[in-house]
């Protein structure tokens, strides 16, 4: 499945709720549903730096593909990471870079974070793509 096709359906889930405090559990489901990192890997270089919260993220490449586990110690911020885990993880690291990620726009995710929120889902889509990056120039 491609990233947009994750996309996809995540903004088709999002028009299920009417309303945000709707969307707000279901990001809280989706933070439960996390592939969870490692206990080993939760040390301060694998914290996104940026966010509010403590979110600890790992990546790793398997047959050419990142992939991403991750945890939060705030629901709604481990929901977030979790939304982010299931775009981008499992997909080559060009793919990652070149993802445009619109589905946080479509959901009006953007909206509805406070600030600090904002700024800490910047963060890790920022933080996933270096990785990517990293991987990437690794195998040139």
């Amino acid at each position: 499945m491609t990233i947009e096709n994750t996309e996809q359906e995540i903004i088709e889930e999002f028009e299920m709720f009417d309303d945000w405090m709707q969307k707000y559990e279901h990001i809280i489901e989706l933070g439960k549903s996390l592939p969870l990192i490692d206990e080993k890997s939760k040390t301060d270089d694998k914290l996104i730096k940026g966010c509010q919260s403590r979110v600890w993220l790992h990546s790793e490449l398997k047959d050419n593909k990142v992939i991403y586990t991750a945890d939060s110690d705030a629901i709604i911020t481990k929901g977030m990471v979790a939304l982010m885990v299931r775009v981008l993880s499992n997909h080559t690291p060009d793919e990652i870079i070149n993802s445009k990620l619109n589905f946080v726009e479509k959901i009006g995710l953007t909206q509805h974070l406070s600030p600090t929120r904002s700024n800490g889902l910047v963060s890790m889509i920022k933080q996933m793509k270096l990785d990517a990056l990293a991987f990437k120039q690794k195998n040139q």
